[in-house]
């Protein structure tokens, strides 16, 4: 049997693309020979659809899609990921299903493993299906499952069943996973683990389909795969790429298929090329095409720009510069080097006078005390506003160029460079930013050598630099990464070997900031534990603090 692999890149809630991309996809598969075709995860509405799941007509249009699906596809069967009703009387009012089209019929496989974790809550919308039974189709029994259902390998105290187990009963021929995976920079080659232990504990051969394309700050890279029972990857689709392949299963099972050279990706590179398609995928999907960032000279503002312009087109992307007083001379140079190098349009627009009309109307309030936070922050809201009227005039969308590490800390400014309709570098550490930056010049001089080595600054005072305020980054990143994604609490960090002040200092400004990232854009994630809907802590709280 020849099966065909699409690995598509879905639009949430636009039906018209998704069942034309499916119909199209499934078309070209019949004439190169395919009897049947498989899509991802939730495909007919795009993954994850929220609380429009919670719309009945929402449900209906999914139902409706499968109906015209089944009738342009008559000649080929397919498999696609859809939301349907959970008809009892008892449980949620949904299943997450797959799909099985043939002939004109529809047959539904209900996911029975719910991930309710990170970034997942499909416990909030879905019923888990306790029914277990192999797909008939063309002489084969197909153990068809979703997601999640291959990832109980371990026989997670969370679930109570294992779906492949039971499906194993039936002895399927070869195994059928469709996902919506999502991407962090580790993320591919635990899913490959994970997948070639289903192979080599049940001894069949697995055939995985993922999304691809970012749906907001999730960011899916692709990478579906098939694997032989003896356990090697067959072939593997493109990373951040919409791609088919066909796979012949009598091949498949019998071990005859060519060597598969798999290209190596780094994690730096996996990053990058999430990023690029992040930002691409948020301005397309939002129906947007231009960008304007502040252009500071500083390395941040440099690799978002670099990233905006390889994803958008570089005359698509307006770099601003607002210099002040405390701006220094060689940060104006880079910038302007930085935009002559990409071919991107750029703006100069001082902000000494309007900084200065600030300082005149508060002169009675503020008088007789000194400068400080108060005056810094003026200054990058100026910024901010300036950027703010440049998006509404023009109808850009603000890219934000905040990291990670400043997000954490609460080294910036609310609506002021803490402004945007999307943060690029919000998931990214600053240690990670300069390794971006030197792949970004791994060819070639794209980001000015001086932007790169010269000491962090904000500059909104004379001769600041970011270490009068933060420990040195490296280690500010290697405590927040301990924190953060890997959730150890003061104790193991000092445990670790790291200063005890410095963690005290680092957690407590962590922790006080939080209500400065509920008001932040939404962050591109690119980490196993990224800012936003898959790390909830409340604001007010004295836990660590």
């Amino acid at each position: 049997m020849k099966i065909a692999l699409a690995q598509l890149n879905y639009h949430i809630g636009n039906f018209e693309i998704n069942i034309q991309k499916i119909i199209n996809a499934a078309n070209e598969a019949r004439l190169l020979g395919a009897e049947l075709i498989v899509f991802a995860e939730l495909a007919v509405s795009g993954y994850p659809p929220r609380d429009f799941l919670e719309f009945d007509d929402f449900i209906d249009r999914c139902q409706d899609a499968v109906s015209t699906i089944a009738l342009k596809c008559g000649n080929i069967a397919i498999i696609v990921g859809v939301p349907i009703r959970n008809h009892a009387e008892k449980g949620k009012p949904l299943f997450n299903a797959a799909a099985f089209i043939s002939d004109g019929k529809v047959q539904y496989f209900k996911k029975a493993l719910l991930p309710n974790y990170d970034v997942f809550d499909e416990y909030r919308y879905f019923e888990p299906s306790s029914e277990f039974e192999v797909l008939h189709f063309k002489g084969k029994k197909i153990a068809l499952t979703v997601c999640e259902d291959l990832w109980n390998i371990g026989n997670d105290p969370l679930y109570t069943v294992n779906p492949m187990d039971e499906l194993m009963k039936s002895q399927p021929d070869f195994m059928i996973n469709i996902a919506a995976s999502p991407f962090d920079y580790r993320q591919a080659k635990a899913r490959t683990e994970v997948l070639k232990k289903n192979v080599e504990k049940y001894e069949i051969p697995l055939i995985y389909v993922n999304h691809v394309g970012a749906q907001t700050e999730l960011l899916f890279d692709g990478g579906s795969m098939v694997i032989s029972s003896g356990n090697q990857i067959v072939t593997q689709l493109s990373f951040f790429k919409e791609e088919m392949q066909m796979i012949d299963t009598d091949a498949l099972m019998n071990e005859i298929f060519a060597e598969n050279t798999m290209k190596v990706h780094s994690e730096i590179e996996l990053i990058h090329d999430a990023l690029v398609m992040g930002i691409k995928n948020y301005f397309e999907k939002l129906g947007f095409s231009k960008a304007v960032l502040g252009l500071s000279g500083g390395i941040d503002s440099a690799v978002t720009m670099v990233l905006a312009a390889r994803a958008l087109g570089a005359e698509n992307v307006l770099g601003v510069l607002m210099p002040s007083q405390y701006s220094s001379d060689h940060s104006v140079a880079d910038a302007l080097q930085l935009a002559l190098n990409l071919g991107s349009p750029y703006k100069t627009i001082p902000i000494k006078k309007l900084y200065e009309s600030f300082e005149n109307q508060l002169e009675t309030e503020f008088k007789d005390l000194p400068f400080g936070i108060a005056e810094e922050n003026i200054q990058a809201r100026i910024r901010g506003v300036l950027l703010m009227a440049l998006s509404n005039k023009f109808g850009h969308i603000v890219l934000n160029t905040s990291n990670k590490s400043e997000a954490a800390v609460g080294y910036g400014t609310l609506y002021g460079d803490m402004n945007g309709g999307l943060s690029v570098l919000g998931d990214v550490y600053k240690t990670r930013v300069f390794e971006l930056a030197n792949y970004i010049n791994k060819d070639n001089e794209v980001i000015p050598f001086n932007t790169i080595t010269k000491p962090p600054s904000a500059e909104l005072r004379p001769n600041q630099k970011d270490s009068d305020s933060l420990p040195d980054y490296e280690i500010l990143d290697q405590i927040l990464y301990q924190y953060i994604e890997c959730r150890k609490g003061p104790k193991e960090l000092i445990a670790l070997g790291l200063d005890e002040k410095i963690i005290n200092r680092v957690l407590k400004l962590v922790n006080t900031n939080e209500y400065k990232r509920h008001q932040t854009p939404p962050i591109l994630r690119i980490t196993p534990k990224a800012f936003g809907m898959g790390r909830r802590m409340p604001i007010v709280a004295r836990y660590l603090s």
